[in-house]
């Protein structure tokens, strides 16, 4: 099997410190983009925001890479959100998955998108393009999130209106679930916006907080240290300005270890 799921050849030994679990479904929302949830080993603890490696068994060495955790940490399962990349290392075969596949993971979480390296404050900002939503899925669905602040505004940019709909889900589906549904309701935002294909609000979000639009569309002041964290998960662009908009509005970054008021998340898939 040539790190690819269905009809194998002998695969190659399980390591120890990787889980074997198998892929309870997949839903594919255009050319580029899917999800699949799996099955979440008893023994697996982690906070929501944190990411993992991911890989496919049938190879004599699996490729892994990082993919944040998209379901929240009560969740009995566990929900992945990536793109589609043609031949790339991993995503290549991982697009073609179907229930009852195996996917390996690396049994260790970690990550910097966690509330735990925010100093308190009253309004959580989540900064997302892409596939970068995938954290703040598990963080928006987290009882957690709301103790810890009042509001909750989820941002995702996408060139094209089909690539929102993940996040158009993830926020019904939150709003209605009875665990989280309300908390968030009233607390929660979604600021979705599209770079190439017309949609009822368009552009960067960074162009957006430059210009002060996109606090004038959701009726909020400008960003400050005294009330405001942030959270940031994209591209390498997207995070690099982000970032220098949050420190030019007096922001600081954190780390697990320190906390301060906003976060970066670092690590990609292919």
């Amino acid at each position: 099997m040539d790190q690819i799921t269905g009809q194998a050849r002998e695969a190659a030994p399980i390591p120890a410190n990787v889980f074997a679990e198998t892929v309870t479904a997949v839903e594919h929302y255009t050319d580029r983009l899917f999800r699949f949830r799996m099955t979440r080993p008893r023994s697996l603890r982690f906070r929501s925001g944190e990411f993992v490696m991911i890989g496919l068994p049938g190879a004599a060495k699996p490729v892994f890479r990082a993919y944040s955790i998209a379901s929240p940490s009560w969740d009995e399962e566990l929900e992945f959100y990536s793109i589609k990349v043609p031949g790339g290392p991993l995503t290549e075969h991982l697009q073609k998955i179907q229930p009852g596949d195996t996917v390996l993971m690396k049994k260790k979480p970690t990550g910097t998108l966690v509330t735990d390296a925010l100093l308190p404050g009253k309004r959580l900002w989540m900064f997302s393009t892409g596939t970068g939503i995938a954290p703040f899925a598990s963080l928006v669905r987290d009882p957690e999130t709301y103790e810890k602040f009042d509001q909750v505004i989820l941002t995702h940019t996408c060139r094209e209106v089909a690539e929102l709909r993940y996040g158009e889900t993830l926020v019904a589906q939150t709003l209605e679930d009875p665990l989280v549904g309300e908390l968030a309701s009233g607390r929660l935002v979604h600021f979705a916006t599209t770079t190439r294909e017309a949609s009822p609000r368009m552009g960067r979000i960074t162009d957006l907080m430059r210009s002060g639009a996109a606090f004038e569309a959701l009726g909020l002041p400008p960003i400050s240290p005294e009330t405001d964290r942030g959270m940031i998960c994209g591209s390498m662009a997207m995070l690099k300005e982000t970032r220098a908009i949050l420190e030019e509005f007096g922001l600081a970054e954190g780390a697990n270890n320190r906390p301060a008021t906003f976060v970066v998340e670092r690590a990609f898939v292919d």
